[in-house]
C-alpha cells in the first residue's frame, strides 16, 4: 500500500472521528435540555420511583353515579341470553335520546367477516320507490330521484321505453335483484334493511357494528343480533356484548 494511500485513510478517519464526536455532543446537549425544561409532574411520571398501579390509578376514567347505578343491574360475571341481555341493555342506556344498540365481537380472526342485511335495521340512505302512474309520468319528465325501482310483472311493460334511460344507472327492475315482483311490499322491507359488510379492527379481531335502536322492539333486536351471530359463525366468536350509545356493557351467551 502506498504511503498517499495511508495518509488519505489517516485523514479520513479522523474527519469521521470529528463528525462522530460533535454529534455525540450535539445529543448529550439535547438531552441535558430536556431534563432542564421538564416540570417536576412531568419528571415524577417518567421516573423509575414511580410506582406502576399508582401511575394506573391517576389515569383511571371516573364514572359518574347514574353510570354506576345503571352497572350495577348487570352481573359482570355473567352471560345473559339474548332476550334478557337486550332488555337489560335498552333499561341501563343513559342518553336522552334515542340511543344506538351497539353489538361489540371477539373473534378468531382478523379481517372481512362477510356481508350482513339485518331484517330490522332500516337504512335511510335508500329511496325505494314501487312503479305506479305517478312515478311512471316523473320518469317520463326526466326525473329519476329514486336508488330503486321496484315493478311487478304487470306494470313492467310500461317501462320498456324508457329502458335506455333507466338501463345504464341500473335502475331498471329484474327478478336477480328481487325488483321484479309479485309481491312489491315485500320486496320494499327487504331492500331498505341496511346491508352492512363485517369486519374486524385492522389490528384486533374485534368487530364493532350497531344493531339497532333503544326504541326497537326487544324482538326486532333479538333477530337482528341473532343475524349478526349466524353472520360471524357461533363457532368463531370468543365473546360478544352489547350496550347502548351512553351505557354498561352486557356480556351475551353464544350458544355453539
Amino acid at each position: 500500500m502506498s504511503k498517499t494511500t495511508q495518509e488519505n485513510k489517516k485523514k479520513a478517519l479522523k474527519e469521521q472521528q470529528k463528525v462522530e464526536e460533535q454529534v455525540q455532543e450535539t445529543t448529550q446537549k439535547a438531552q441535558e435540555e430536556v431534563i432542564e425544561n421538564t416540570s417536576p409532574e412531568t419528571s415524577t411520571e417518567v421516573t423509575n420511583e414511580t410506582p406502576i398501579e399508582e401511575s394506573k390509578t391517576r389515569q383511571a376514567k371516573v364514572r359518574s353515579k347514574r353510570y354506576q347505578a345503571a352497572k350495577s343491574k348487570i352481573d359482570v360475571s355473567k352471560y345473559y341470553p339474548i332476550n334478557e341481555a337486550v332488555e337489560l341493555a335498552k333499561a341501563t342506556s343513559l342518553s336522552k335520546f334515542d340511543a344506538k344498540i351497539e353489538a361489540h365481537v371477539t373473534i378468531v380472526d382478523i379481517g372481512t367477516v362477510g356481508e350482513i342485511a339485518f331484517p330490522h335495521l332500516e337504512s335511510a340512505s335508500k329511496k325505494i320507490v314501487v312503479l305506479n302512474d305517478t312515478v311512471l309520468a316523473e320518469i317520463k319528465d326526466g326525473k329519476v330521484d329514486f336508488d330503486i325501482l321496484i315493478a311487478t310483472p304487470v306494470t313492467m311493460p310500461k317501462l320498456l321505453p324508457f329502458a335506455r334511460v333507466l338501463g345504464p344507472k341500473g335502475l331498471m327492475p329484474n327478478p336477480k335483484s328481487g325488483t321484479l315482483t309479485d309481491d312489491p311490499e315485500a320486496a320494499v322491507k327487504k331492500l331498505s334493511a341496511a346491508k352492512t359488510v363485517v369486519r374486524t379492527e385492522k389490528k384486533a379481531p374485534v368487530v364493532h357494528i350497531v344493531v339497532g335502536k333503544t326504541s326497537q322492539a326487544t324482538e326486532e333486536l333479538v333477530a337482528n343480533i341473532q343475524e349478526l351471530i349466524n353472520t360471524v359463525k357461533a363457532n368463531k366468536i370468543k365473546k360478544l356484548a352489547i350496550c347502548a350509545t351512553m351505557g354498561p356493557s352486557v356480556k351475551i351467551e353464544v350458544l355453539k
